[in-house]
């Protein structure tokens, strides 16, 4: 059940005040003074301690989806080809459609659920959407697609007093937003003929939004974005993929991939006027003596966090490049044969990469990340095992928690065994070597986490899926979205967004969880560390998906 509180008189915010207090008790996170005692104004919605949970909620109407109408949308219109939509809308099976429309998807509202470090739902912020038009913010909206499993992560910007997180200016129920071109970076050989502008969305502690359009991320999706808003600056990075046509891709895709600088817009979306992209950095393996990839292809980025005043990102699908941690170099100096550490004191980045269209085409973004010593430099196409990080968490200087989301296998009836023998998926716990200058695996916490290990959902179909002839119970295959605290005692507390497999048409759809474990920050002895256990914290339900984890505004 959930309740909502974000209209409640004081003595109702003292309720809220003591039930966080209570969670925070029998947890091990650790919060700042400030944080314990949160001020009972009116008009705060976040509370400082809580978690925050992006999740969204598909509305399961047949009537969003025509059997045997063509798909993609207007691809007629495009280069094409078409196929025949094979199921309605009804959830699950209306994400079956993506068997013949690889670029399926529909979008959905997007809630921020607060909830208490042990799990108790404090209440659910429906973010503005195509439904609340007019009502809440005039023309402002953001929705994210629903099965697009690498969306919505929340981050803090850099003060802590906002939270960030990208999806699309679309209405909902929209098909194939998430692969359709921004309208001011058209590719041609998408064959997705609709447009729309993706947007960077913060919200306040009291519950309030602004939304940034952008033409980035054209033929695919923003994934995360910061807003740096310390030292008198103000922009956003952001994380994210371009393209879904043919090769070479046009100029504004390849500018709007990977990591982007973003100035906020304080107007509605109705008076924005996004320009050309403007990216933040960017990588490609020429710097590892490995052959060029597709140009902006190497820059398929998932993971965001910022660190000591360093930008790092993940890279963990696609078949290009390498899938590994990478960080934007300020000072041209650290890595000069693409893998280093920070240098010490290095700023922020406060501008843009510098671009040279004249050779864009030929030879691509200049390079100015960074892979981060110690982690793999093997290629997607090569490497072996295979490496999936995704979100990523610095407990201090020396230590890194990754989230590894697992390969993603449901090819045969093997899929949950296959799942639960996979070594890397999980969260890896790394450690900085300072005499090596480099990054060390210590081990990779996954007892708890029941890999490949099927579970129930209510309402949920049973048995196989006749599109796949493989069971529809999705089971946990790794983690997505991380974040975490550490206590006064040097335990550190992790929770994460699970990632599924199953044999539904797009597991990005499954119902996922909300999951946490503690563990000591000190150890290093993978024996140790195998008697920690992940518990789940909360559940996703019948068509819902949960996505990204942060604390609340106002934790730092």
């Amino acid at each position: 059940m959930r309740f909502s509180f974000s209209k409640v008189c004081n003595s109702q915010h003292l309720f809220l005040k003591v039930l966080a207090t209570l969670s925070l008790g029998a947890t091990a996170v650790s919060i700042s003074a400030a944080a314990q005692e949160p001020e009972l104004e009116a008009g705060i919605h976040f509370f400082p301690g809580n978690l925050v949970v992006s999740r969204s909620v598909y509305d399961d109407n047949a009537n969003n989806v025509k059997v045997g109408a063509l798909l993609p949308p207007n691809c007629a219109n495009t280069v094409g080809p078409c196929a025949a939509a094979t199921n309605n809308g009804k959830y699950p099976f209306v994400f079956n459609n993506v068997i013949p429309d690889p670029s399926f998807g529909v979008t959905a509202k997007i809630f921020l659920d607060q909830l208490t470090p042990s799990g108790f739902v404090l209440d659910s912020l429906e973010v503005p959407n195509s439904s609340l038009r007019n009502i809440r913010t005039e023309s402002d909206q953001v929705v994210t697609s629903f099965s697009s499993k690498s969306e919505i992560a929340l981050n803090l910007s850099t003060d802590g007093k906002f939270l960030t997180f990208m999806g699309y200016v679309a209405p909902i129920d929209t098909i194939d937003a998430s692969n359709s071109n921004t309208p001011g970076a058209i590719d041609p050989t998408n064959p997705v003929g609709i447009n729309f502008y993706r947007a960077v969305a913060t919200v306040s502690r009291n519950g309030k939004f602004t939304f940034t359009e952008t033409n980035a991320y054209s033929g695919n999706n923003g994934r995360a974005a910061i807003l740096n808003n310390s030292n008198g600056e103000n922009f956003f990075y952001t994380a994210g993929n371009a393209g879904n046509g043919s090769n070479p891709q046009p100029s504004g895709v390849v500018l709007g991939a990977g990591a982007q600088f973003i100035e906020p817009s304080t107007a509605h979306e109705s008076f924005q006027t996004p320009v050309v992209p403007t990216p933040l950095a960017s990588f490609s393996v020429t710097q590892l003596g490995d052959k060029a990839d597709k140009i902006g292809k190497d820059d398929n980025f998932r993971g965001l966090t910022i660190f000591n005043n360093v930008v790092y990102f993940t890279k963990g699908s696609g078949s290009n490049g390498v899938d590994t941690v990478y960080f934007v170099d300020t000072t041209g100096t650290a890595c000069p044969k693409g893998v280093g550490v920070p240098a010490v004191g290095a700023p922020l980045p406060i501008s843009p990469l510098p671009v040279n269209l004249s050779t864009l085409q030929t030879t691509g973004l200049s390079s100015n990340m960074c892979i981060l010593a110690g982690f793999p430099t093997a290629l997607a196409k090569s490497a072996n095992p295979v490496a999936a990080p995704f979100g990523i968490w610095f407990a201090n200087a020396d230590t890194l928690y990754v989230a590894d989301e697992g390969d993603g296998f449901a090819s045969d009836t093997t899929l949950y065994t296959h799942a639960a023998a996979q070594t890397a998926a999980g969260i890896q716990k790394w450690i900085f070597n300072a005499s090596t200058q480099t990054w060390n695996l210590a081990y990779t916490l996954q007892t708890g986490l029941e890999l490949g290990v099927p579970y129930t959902v209510n309402r949920y179909p049973t048995g196989n899926n006749s599109a796949t002839n493989l069971p529809w119970a999705p089971a946990t295959d790794g983690i997505r979205n991380i974040t975490g605290a550490v206590d006064r005692y040097g335990k550190a507390t992790i929770y994460g967004i699970t990632s599924t497999i199953s044999g539904g048409g797009d597991q990005g759809a499954d119902p996922n969880r909300l999951i946490a474990i503690t563990d000591t920050l000190s150890n290093t002895d993978p024996t140790k560390a195998a008697k920690e256990k992940f518990t789940v914290v909360h559940k996703a339900e019948f068509a819902e998906v949960l996505r990204g984890v942060s604390f609340a505004p106002g934790s730092k």
